[in-house]
């Protein structure tokens, strides 16, 4: 991030989460490095927190999800508290409710979200990639969702997001073999959307967002919108199948035709 950009932290006292910010588009940090960022109960409670606070900001463009110290997005679940957090169906149905709070906050946010994937990208860390808009990874990047190494299932909520992500097929191939695959192989299945050299990696995910934060913000949450609404079988109503056609009521439309005529870029003001 640049000198000029804001920094804070919205997690707890550990920092399991820290929030970066440059102009209209913020960096969610999982701050766990000495553990490769994988997730425990104050990170997951922590995540969904600060998912939910940038949802609301309307005056943001765009949300990066990565991991620090450029080893991991996350390592998947830190498997070391399971024995006091989650060692009886009890405690994992209740260790399942801040996962699916931050897992629902990521889907359901306004704003576009773009998870940049460098290293290790396994378990709860991929559950939480493919809940994002856009995945950018490194080569160097792993992955995979090896639960059967530890008899653990794979709740819906990942489940249901998986599938519509890549697929049965592939989803079964991840879940019952539990092998460990390439950024290359996570591009053939459909996990990523793109791969970048190690050493530019980080500047064309912020390229990325900010060819996302310049294009008309309305026009971007419409569009999560809707294709949220394609993947649902019950047929549109007349209504839904007239709502594209709202935003050439919108002063962004407007700017937007003017710039295009006047051969300038676009002012769009979310109005």
């Amino acid at each position: 991030m640049s000198e000029g950009s804001e920094k804070s932290n919205k997690g707890n006292n550990q920092d399991t989460v820290l929030v970066w910010r440059e102009d209209d588009i913020a960096t969610v940090v999982l701050n766990r490095p000495e553990k490769l960022n994988a997730f425990n109960l104050a990170m997951w409670q922590d995540l969904g927190t600060v998912m939910l606070e940038l949802g609301a900001d309307e005056t943001l463009r765009c949300v990066v999800i990565r991991g620090a110290g450029g080893r991991a997005f996350a390592a998947g679940a830190d498997i070391a508290e399971f024995r006091k957090v989650r060692f009886s169906s009890q405690q994992a149905a209740d260790y399942a409710k801040p996962m699916d709070r931050a897992a629902d906050a990521i889907r359901q946010c306004p704003h576009p979200t773009l998870a940049f994937i460098e290293g290790a990208c396994m378990g709860g860390g991929l559950e939480i990639a493919a809940q994002c808009d856009l995945r950018i990874a490194n080569r160097s990047a792993r992955f995979g969702i090896p639960v059967n190494k530890i008899g653990n299932v794979l709740p819906y909520p990942a489940m249901i997001a998986l599938v519509g992500l890549v697929g049965r097929s592939v989803t079964m191939e991840l879940l019952l073999e539990g092998r460990i695959f390439s950024a290359e192989e996570a591009y053939i299945k459909g996990l990523i959307g793109r791969i970048v050299e190690d050493n530019i990696a980080e500047a064309e995910v912020y390229n990325s967002a900010r060819r996302i934060a310049e294009g008309a913000p309305l026009v971007a949450r419409w569009h999560k919108k809707h294709a949220s609404r394609a993947q649902e079988a019950t047929p549109l109503t007349a209504e839904e199948l007239a709502q594209p056609f709202l935003c050439c009521d919108t002063a962004d439309y407007k700017e937007g035709i003017a710039a295009f005529l006047e051969k300038r870029k676009p002012r769009f003001t979310g109005a």
